[in-house]
């Protein structure tokens, strides 16, 4: 079966290579595009901290086991490495030929040093000696087999110095006078440097640069052989002791602090010195194909801040260089004197981000806070932002006395730090937060509230969702939620909370499916009834959209519901190890994939069911790690109208025709175009204008007076 399985990580990487499309894509403002090369850098360096990293961990190991696309591990490393010069390449052609040349001519130039004026470089030799100088730790490198710690994703300065003939030698120093040094580039300090002029735009020099260039004020005494800019990527897929109940909280921490100090994985240079950059390589003990060598300037993460970058108050301003602004559609104001409870009750409401504002999310758990009627806040948090509304309301309402427990998970890559902090402030404002599950992440988006309602009696309301409880990334991630006070769907919540909180045993619901204990079976399920309820004269239909496809068992129960003449329909943003059309086996499956302006995020799935049409949203991918080892849920639309609507969301995804690109048995994935006399069509942006058409005329007045027509008396003069 190997030749019907693409391998996951080399299916990631084409994930990447269609995000740099849209840095590529001249539609793009210059801005946008550069943002998108920040994007590609980030995703990089996430893949080989974790996915190469665990790649190279099998081959230290000596393990010879296939991948399920028949490939040794030493193979698909080869190949990652092979498309991954292939990627950067391309991304760096696009940054030095297209997108910096472009925005120069536009008023917002990244000068090289060698575009230095003569008033400039006299300036940013005050500026280092006044500001960078003072922060910078020069580090001797006398035995390359005792390297200075790096950190990770760390960028540095490698100086290859001479001692001048007149200086005097110290004790103990190399008799040929040579030696190596590393500076790290401060982290902390602006990257991007305003340089002074009275010319309209903005001149910016980059701190790595500064360094590099005035790098022998650093070593008197010392002239300047060869210099380079380096980064090391390390392995960031070190596992936590999930015995340590105990002290899980300090376990974590130490694996946040082995991370800046592990296997390292990757090197990356920027600079025309080979003999330093095999220098470093030698000494972190990385092969040859572990390096990569960059036409330009490293970490192209932080150009994401270039991008965002504002032009003085004398010139026009640099938005002419972005998308032109979606500001998220603000829900009606609800009548006076009615709350959220009442708007809920009344029906079960879909909340569509980022084309919806995010605004009824908070508000929901700021009245839960305040209102004296609410007994208890059930939740999960997997990622919030930085200084998060939904923390503050959840502190508010425990510091109120009411009962709060959240479910917190602290094993949230990349945000463990930031979760351990405001878990820790929450649990000191009186909630209950528990952190996280043993061998399993809790990846679930859910909140119930319960409220002793007129007459005393106890109503639950619930709020589902595909995406995380973070106001920030809700303006740039596309998600669902359901707000919702079903009976059945509560009273499942609650028994949801029961199981994965306290001594329940895992139960069986009819409404909610819960990874790792029914979601999968359920899933495989609902494609074996299609399959089964399939006919030549009414076939069965799957559509879905989630992030990733990789779990085997779905894909075979795929390949036999397309056997059996089901049309299935995918759209997957990232990672897809299905083969679609494959004659006898896949030939009914074809795979679509979105990249815009916004991070496509949403689960949804839909069964044709015969007829009876069953529409769901879950927070999980159809990956082993979603459906085997993390707390997920999946949950339907039961109201027909949502039910409609997102069924109608879901199918505009496969009309996309601007922004798409089209998976073929090749495993190459070809743009999609319009046919000839067809509209362009994007998704994204008829999301964006029906949003904004359907709340215009919800708040478009009603007439004042109703005209009444009437047939003229006999004889009335015409």
């Amino acid at each position: 079966m190997a030749e019907y399985y693409f391998d996951r990580e080399l299916s990631w990487l084409e994930f990447n290579a269609r995000v740099l499309e849209e840095a590529i894509d001249p539609r793009n403002p210059l801005l946008e595009r550069l943002k998108f090369l920040a994007i590609v850098t980030s995703n990089f360096d996430e893949f080989f901290m974790v996915r190469v990293a665990a790649l190279k961990a099998l081959i230290r190991s000596l393990s010879t086991e296939r991948s399920p696309s028949g490939l040794l591990p030493t193979e698909i490393l080869a190949a990652v490495s092979r498309r991954t010069r292939e990627i950067q390449g391309r991304q760096y052609e696009c940054l030095l030929r297209d997108i910096l040349p472009g925005l120069a001519a536009k008023g917002l130039a990244l000068v090289r040093p060698a575009g230095w004026k003569g008033s400039e470089r006299r300036w940013l030799e005050n500026y280092f000696a006044e500001r960078v100088a003072p922060l910078l730790t020069p580090l001797r490198v006398e035995d390359d087999a005792v390297f200075p710690t790096a950190g990770n994703l760390r960028v540095h300065v490698a100086f290859l110095v001479r001692r001048e003939e007149a200086a005097v030698v110290p004790q103990g120093a190399n008799p040929s006078g040579e030696g190596f040094a590393v500076v790290q580039v401060p982290p902390n300090i602006e990257r991007f440097i305003r340089l002074p002029g009275d010319e309209p735009g903005l001149r910016l020099a980059l701190l790595d640069d500064l360094i590099q260039v005035l790098g022998p004020r650093l070593f008197p005494g010392y002239e300047i052989i060869e210099s380079a800019l380096f980064k090391v990527t390390r392995d960031a897929d070190i596992g936590v002791d999930e015995d340590r109940d105990d002290d899980f909280l300090a376990a974590m921490e130490e694996v946040l602090a082995d991370r800046q100090n592990s296997w390292p994985v990757r090197l990356t240079v920027s600079g025309d010195s080979e003999r330093l950059a095999e220098r470093i390589r030698k000494a972190l003990g990385l092969e040859a194909g572990d390096l990569y060598s960059l036409p330009g300037p490293l970490d192209l993460r932080s150009f994401a801040e270039l991008a965002a970058l504002e032009g003085p108050s004398s010139d026009p301003g640099l938005e002419e260089l972005r998308y032109v602004p979606w500001p998220p559609v603000r829900w009606p104001d609800p009548p006076e004197g009615s709350t959220i409870w009442d708007e809920i009750k009344s029906h079960d409401r879909l909340l569509h981000l980022p084309y919806e504002s995010f605004d009824p999310v908070v508000r929901f758990l700021d009245e839960a806070a305040t209102d004296p009627d609410v007994l208890s806040i059930k939740m999960t948090l997997y990622r919030t932002s930085g200084n998060s509304p939904i923390v503050r309301a959840l502190t508010r309402a425990a510091r109120s006395g009411k009962q709060v427990a959240v479910l917190v998970e602290i094993k949230a890559r990349f945000d463990e730090e930031r979760n351990i902090a405001w878990a820790s402030g929450l649990e000191q404002a009186g909630a209950i937060v528990i952190y996280g599950l043993a061998r399993l992440k809790v990846h679930s988006k859910v909140a119930l509230v319960v409220r002793r309602e007129e007459g005393g009696s106890i109503k639950r309301y619930l709020h589902l969702a595909t995406g995380n409880y973070n106001d920030k990334t809700a303006r740039l991630y596309a998600d669902l939620s359901l707000f919702t006070a079903n009976e059945d769907l509560c009273r499942e919540a609650s028994a949801f909370f029961n199981m994965v909180t306290g001594y329940s045993t895992v139960q069986e619901l009819r409404f909610l499916a819960v990874a790792p204990f029914d979601l999968k079976a359920r899933i495989i399920s609902m494609i074996e009834r299609e399959a089964q309820r399939s006919s030549p004269e009414a076939p069965g239909v799957i559509v879905a959209k989630m992030n990733s496809l990789a779990d085997l068992d779905v894909i075979a129960a795929l390949y036999r519901a397309s056997s059996a003449g089901v049309r299935i329909q995918l759209n997957i943003r990232g990672v897809c190890m299905l083969v679609p059309g494959v004659k006898g086996l896949s030939e009914n499956i074809s795979v679509l994939s979105v990249v815009g302006r916004y991070l496509e995020h949403a689960r949804i799935l839909y069964f044709r069911n015969g007829g009876a049409e069953e529409v769901y949203l879950s927070s999980a991918d159809w990956m082993p790690r979603n459906l085997e080892r993390r707390i997920e849920l999946m949950f339907p639309i039961l109201d027909e109208r949502l039910r409609v609507r997102v069924r109608d969301i879901l199918m505009d995804y496969f009309r996309d025709n601007s922004r798409s690109h089209r998976l073929g048995p090749s495993g190459r994935w070809k743009r999609t175009e319009p046919s000839e006399g067809e509209a362009p069509f994007s998704a994204q942006a008829h999301f964006w204008e029906d949003t904004k058409r359907k709340r215009e005329l919800e708040e478009e007045p009603p007439e004042r007076e109703l005209q009444v027509r009437r047939r003229p008396p006999r004889g009335a003069q015409q």
